[in-house]
């Protein structure tokens, strides 16, 4: 038994060892092949750069034999040759010029403007007193044009009742009144309660109430812009400019005679008064009934004075 082991170990090696020798064979030979492959690639890369400089000296060649044929005045289409540096120039460079828009085939231009330039126009908002203003007289918030109609209409009233100074004396008491029974009865409050809230008009108090100087002379501007308009208005109605307007100038002062005849300037302010509240509102709601029969009333009023023009001697109708 121990005569066969001994006999059979030897054999195992040996075919081991040979096993070795044929892998490294293989690792040998699959080394090579991969080196020639390499050098194959490297020489046919070699050769495609060869080629590639070939090619472009053949065209550098025939550029220049291109070159030679040309005019003098002739520029070539391509130049190889090394730029010469140019001198610095001292000069301001100048603005480029706004580049065309490419004009296609049927006209449109092919290439827009990344931010065009717009014209805005120029849109009038009404200014805040004015839009107040308005809401007052269609009653838009109902509190504020009561309290704002009702205390206009007492103030008028009273006017009509009693002297300007009566009126402003107790207006002044009123309000003086009520002034000081709310800081006596904050005062006792706080007293009572120990609490250290202040003066109950503080915030009144320390609110800035001046009149800027910017809006002054913008009033003082307005309202001297409208008296002179009204002072040549005046001047041209008074001195005959038109024939025409001064007799309805005098028609109109003829008419007031009997109006103030029957009311007084109070009166008519009140009467102003409630129709500038009014009006509005019926105006929005009745719109078109009352549109219908102006247009037939100053259509009628048209023709008469058209009349009146035709029979007066040297008046010339206004053409529209």
């Amino acid at each position: 038994m121990d005569d066969q082991i001994s006999s059979t170990t030897p054999s195992f090696g040996l075919q081991h060892e040979e096993g070795e020798h044929r892998a490294d064979k293989h690792v040998n030979s699959l080394r090579d092949e991969a080196t020639d492959f390499s050098l194959r690639e490297a020489a046919a890369d070699v050769s495609e750069v060869d080629e590639i400089l070939d090619l472009a000296g053949g065209a550098k060649d025939a550029l220049e034999r291109h070159r030679s044929t040309l005019p003098r005045t002739e520029e070539p289409l391509l130049d190889f040759s090394d730029p010469e540096p140019e001198p610095p120039s001292t000069s301001k460079p100048e603005p480029e010029a706004a580049k065309p828009a490419l004009i296609g085939a049927f006209g449109d231009a092919t290439s827009k403007p990344t931010k065009p330039e717009e014209k805005k126009e120029k849109t009038v908002t009404p200014s805040k007193s004015s839009c107040s203003l308005v809401d007052l007289l269609y009653w838009r918030d109902l509190q504020r044009t009561g309290v704002v109609f009702g205390a206009s209409l007492f103030l008028l009233l009273s006017l009509s009742v009693c002297s300007i100074i009566s009126v402003l004396s107790y207006v002044a008491l009123a309000l003086l009144s009520v002034t000081v029974s709310f800081r006596i009865y904050k005062g006792i409050l706080q007293a009572v309660q120990k609490s250290e809230d202040g003066h109950p008009f503080k915030m009144y108090l320390d609110k800035d109430i001046a009149i800027p100087t910017e809006t002054v002379h913008k009033y003082s501007d307005t309202v001297l812009v409208h008296i002179n308009t009204v002072v040549k208005e005046l001047r041209r109605l008074f001195l005959v400019e038109d024939l025409v307007d001064s007799l309805k100038f005098a028609v109109l002062m003829w008419i007031l005679t009997y109006v103030g005849a029957l009311f007084n300037g109070l009166t008519i302010l009140i009467l102003g008064l409630i129709g500038a509240f009014s009006w509005p509102v019926v105006y929005e709601k009745h719109q078109a009934q009352i549109d219908h029969y102006y247009g037939l009333v100053n259509k009628q009023i048209k023709d008469v004075v058209g009349k009146v023009q035709a029979k007066i001697p040297g008046a010339k109708p206004k053409t529209e």
